[in-house]
Parts: structure tokens; sequence; C-alpha cells
């Protein structure tokens, strides 16, 4: 009874503090449209980064120190696959070329959607995983527990691993066909450009949407499909809503900030696909061998550190390494 006043109390803080921040974000600091620079860009990441990291000081000293590894873990791998989903974010803008005045708004209302869209998408994966243990058996001296869900999970996040590990990226991909654009076309008539930062525009007398919302569906379904692999990998982290939650939405509230900083970076990071493959793959053995074996919190924390510092060192080293080629042909 004590452990869940604790957690209703850790809600009710987080709620209070993700809406305080919101709205000093959008009211205050980002009140008119500007082009976001590096400088800025690295003061909010930090400062995001710093408030989640703290946030988990919090659970460690009300929840306990195996709760504070679970949301350190979860958190690290939310915002290590969230870096993946930023490169298609540039490539969104790219595609559509979104100017960089309004670059801001179109990701604060995609961190938005994505704070409504995990909230469902948690709570209702934990409720799942709760109903859908088989009874239990004991074989070869074992006692196993299989939970269907987690199982499914588990082998989905494997082949995803492995799906990403083996895809290309040759092909740009074409946009102007994704489901957010298609959503957009249905429901309203689009006006093919830009109108300032508006979503509307009254053309003769007819209301269109602009090129603007139309990036905004884009990237909103864009996190969508992101989130089928992102929610399953935290569950092999933890059961717990509010940890997932919490550590969720703090890991992908400095986003923004930390997307104008990759995509100065584009091509510093390119083995990190191979190190989320390989998160991806982690976690899915894990999910699957949790009916027999729990691999401890502390060390699921340290393998997924492991594999990004690792993967961050060779895409750094291969960048100075390309960089210096570069600069010898040009001599």
């Amino acid at each position: 009874m004590e452990y869940i006043k604790e957690e209703g109390t850790t809600l009710i803080i987080f709620g209070i503090l993700i809406i305080s921040l919101l709205l000093t974000d959008l009211l205050v600091f980002n009140k008119t449209a500007h082009k976001v620079k590096i400088k800025e860009a690295m003061t909010w990441s930090i400062i995001w980064i710093s408030i989640g990291l703290l946030f988990g000081l919090y659970i460690y000293f009300s929840l306990g120190g195996e709760k504070a590894t679970q949301y350190y873990t979860a958190f690290l791998i939310e915002k290590a696959l969230s870096v993946d989903n930023l490169f298609v974010f540039i490539m969104v803008f790219r595609f559509f070329k979104v100017p960089d005045t309004y670059q801001h708004k179109v990701l604060f209302y995609g961190i938005i959607g994505a704070v409504l869209m995990r909230a469902i998408f948690i709570f209702f994966g934990v409720t799942l995983i709760g109903i859908s243990y088989l009874p239990a058996f004991t074989f070869a001296g074992l006692e196993i527990k299989i939970n269907v869900v987690m199982t499914l999970f588990g082998v989905f996040l494997i082949y995803a691993g492995w799906q990403s590990w083996q895809h290309e990226d040759d092909e740009p991909e074409d946009f102007s066909k994704s489901l957010g654009t298609k959503f957009i076309h249905k429901l309203f008539r689009v006006y093919p450009k830009f109108n300032g930062e508006n979503f509307f525009i009254r053309i003769n007398g007819k209301r269109f949407a602009t090129q603007l919302l139309v990036v905004v569906a884009v990237v909103e379904f864009t996190d969508l499909l992101f989130a089928v692999d992102s929610i399953p990998a935290i569950f092999a982290v933890s059961n717990d809503p509010v940890i997932l939650y919490t550590s969720n939405i703090f890991a992908i509230l400095g986003l923004r900030a930390l997307y104008f900083l990759l995509a100065s970076a584009f091509d510093m990071f390119s083995y990190l696909k191979y190190g989320l493959a390989f998160i991806l793959v982690f976690l899915g053995v894990k999910m699957v061998l949790s009916s027999i074996y729990h691999i401890p919190s502390t060390l699921s924390l340290g393998i997924v550190g492991g594999i990004l510092i690792v993967c961050v060192a060779f895409s750094f080293k291969k960048y100075k390494q390309q960089r210096s080629l570069t600069k010898n042909n040009i001599r």
C-alpha cells in the first residue's frame, strides 16, 4: 500500500513537472518561430538530459535502487532508439524542404503526440502482459512461467533487430506517399506550400491545410511506427507503468534540441544503427528467456550502455578518418 502511494506521488510530481516544462518551452523560450542554433540546441539538450537524470535520483530515494536502475535503463534505451528516429525526421524535413524557422514547431507538436500515444501504449501493454501468463510448470528442475505477450514481443524484437541490421538506406524514402500525407489529403484540401507557421490558410473563401500540417502528420505517423519497436523494447526492462512512462517521456522530451545537434552531425553516427539492432536483439532474447531466467537490471544497463559507447566511438573514429582523407584529397 505504501509503495502504491509513493508511485501515485511520483506520477503527480511528474505530471506537474512535464506540464510546467512544456508550457515554459512554448510560451516563454519559443514563443516566436526562430531558427535554433547549435549553442541553443546544446544548452537545451544538457538541460533536458539533466532533468531526466535528476528524476531518476528522485525515483532512487522514493522507490528504491532497483526501480531507479530500471528507470535509467529504459531511459537510455528510449534515448538511443530515438536518435535513430531523429535521422528519419531529418530526412522528412529535407524532403519537404521545411524552413529552419518552423522545424521546432513541427517537433513540438510531434512530442505532444508522442506523450499521448506512449501513455496509451504503455498502460495498455502492461495490462496485456499482466493477463497473459500461462499456468506455471516444472521442466528439468526449473519452474517455468511463460508470458505469451512477453514472448511474442521478444520474438518481434529479435526480428526487428535483424531487419535493422540488414537494412540499407540506399533509396531515399518518398514521404509524399506516407500514411501521414495520405491522411491529411483525405481530410482536407491541401495547399502545396508553406504559409508562415500556419497550419491552415483560406483561399477564395475555402479552407486549405498547409504543407506544415502535412509535415506534422508525417512526423506523428513516423513516431507511431517507431513506438512499435521502442515500446516492446522497454518492457524487457520493467512491467511497472510508472517507471516505463516517466523514463520514456523524459527521454523524448529533449529530442527537439537533440535533433538540431544531430542535423549538423548527420555523418558522425554511421555505426549507430548496428548498435541499436544489437540492443533490440539482446532485449528480445531477454524477454524470450524471462520465463526461465531473469537478467538483472544492472547487467542490462551495463550491456546497453556498453554497446552504445562502442558504436559511438567507432563511428567517430570512422568520421575522423573520412574527414582526414577528404582533406588530403583536396590538397
